[in-house]
């Protein structure tokens, strides 16, 4: 099997359909805030029920697409072998803890897995001017309600920073004044996001916390601003946040959540300040990424293809 997440949001997932969280009207509040603890994972994390995927909040004990669908998660577990798209130094206890949970070795980190962005699409350039403001400092990718695209509209009017946004033409107009001023640049449709990542005037990275994006940024040595919305979002950005230090929360929750435009704004100017400890620790973890790439990775996808020789 090969992991579209991370060794820490697969381990939840895998724990969450192996043992159905007994939820009763005793503990289920009308915000569904109350928490659900994971003891056996390293670090034991703990997440509030709607932090949890919706398959598995809204299970149906019985019911025919839900058995299945719980029989094929719990199966691929009990695959000969995992390949993760991580590294030892972002995951190695979570790796390590896969191993155990799964009874053997055969659990591969050959991350991380980047796109080229030397390609032939990394060079295409689209959008409301021929380049990026001289000053490029915030970068953001993410599918927004449009409460939340009004919310971000107006914190990035309030802030300082200048941003590059990637999104539908026909939601680009509120941003024709910025980018008119120089502020903001607007990239109608498709986006080379690592490239943008690692031009050395990006200062911030606002992101939904989905798996690839996270190891972008990661590689792109970039202070991640956390905005989950969904799947293993929350336990990524749980990571990131509580237990690497290499970014800040600043909203999290599905369409319904708005975040107040005041705030935001005040942690986008924030999170440009050069002496942010989460900026130093993620060019740490930037640079062990970049180890990994030289050794780690090598070594892990040459022992898999070995092993598969063998068999």
């Amino acid at each position: 099997m090969f992991s579209t997440s991370g060794a820490l949001g697969s381990s939840i997932f895998h724990a969450l359909w192996r043992d159905i969280p007994k939820i009763n009207d005793d503990n289920v509040d009308e915000d569904e805030s109350f928490l659900i603890s994971f003891p056996e994972i390293p670090s034991s994390p703990e997440f509030p029920w709607w932090h949890l995927p919706p398959a598995s909040r809204s299970y149906k004990k019985g019911d025919h697409d839900f058995e299945s669908f719980r029989m094929t998660m719990l199966a691929n577990m009990k695959s000969w072998g995992i390949v993760y798209n991580t590294f030892e130094g972002l995951e190695g206890v979570y790796i390590d803890h896969m191993k155990k949970q799964i009874g053997h070795d055969r659990v591969w980190a050959v991350g991380p897995l980047l796109p080229d962005k030397h390609g032939p699409m990394a060079s295409a350039r689209t959008g409301s001017s021929e380049a990026p403001p001289d000053d490029l400092r915030a970068s953001k990718t993410a599918t927004l309600s449009e409460g939340q695209m009004s919310a971000l509209v107006g914190a990035l009017k309030l802030s300082k920073v200048g941003y590059i946004i990637s999104m539908k033409a026909s939601d680009s107009s509120s941003f024709e004044e910025d980018v008119a001023a120089g502020q903001g640049f607007v990239v109608k449709g498709w986006a080379p996001q690592l490239a943008i990542l690692e031009h050395r005037a990006v200062g911030s990275y606002l992101t939904h916390c989905g798996w690839n994006s996270i190891l972008e940024g990661i590689a792109s040595g970039v202070m991640m601003l956390a905005w989950p919305m969904g799947a293993d979002q929350f336990a990524n950005a749980t990571l990131l946040v509580d237990e690497l230090g290499v970014g800040k929360r600043v909203c999290e929750g599905g369409p319904e959540i708005v975040p107040d435009s005041n705030e935001l704004a005040r942690l986008l100017d924030e999170s440009l300040s050069g002496d942010l400890p989460e900026r130093v620790k993620v060019k740490e973890l930037r640079d062990g990424a970049m180890k990994a790439v030289k050794e780690g990775t090598s070594r892990d996808l040459d022992m898999f293809v070995k092993i598969v020789c063998e068999v």
